[in-house]
């Protein structure tokens, strides 16, 4: 069984920063997508940013420019790097990880960690 685990998450102020954690229980090369997803209260889950098979990249048009995703193969691991952080980030954010198309083989997620931007 597949696991995977966030951490990082907490209170911040507008324009401040926080990295997000996420530890798979296997190899990253396992899966085709990777990446992280929010929920927001009242609203549907959206992707924030994304590895896709062959190592590209995929954004929120929201974030660009503030949050970065990155990945350690080594320690099985997929950070999301973010910055110049808004009120409208305020979210469960959740880890993914998936396989091709839109009914993929596999589908795991996180149990999630709460981001809360509030002054």
């Amino acid at each position: 069984q597949v696991q995977l685990v966030e951490s990082g998450g907490g209170l911040v102020q507008p324009g401040g920063s926080l990295r997000l954690s996420c530890q798979a229980s296997v190899g990253l090369f396992s899966f085709h997508v990777l990446g992280w997803y929010r929920q927001a209260p009242g609203k549907q889950r959206e992707l924030v940013a994304v590895f896709s098979t062959g190592g590209s990249t995929n954004y929120a048009d929201s974030v660009k420019g503030r949050f970065t995703i990155s990945r350690d193969n080594a320690k099985n691991t997929v950070d999301l790097q973010m910055n110049s952080l808004k009120v409208d980030d305020t979210a469960v954010y959740y880890c993914n990880a998936r396989g091709l198309g839109p009914t993929p083989k596999y589908d795991y997620w996180g149990q999630g960690t709460q981001v809360t931007v509030s002054s």
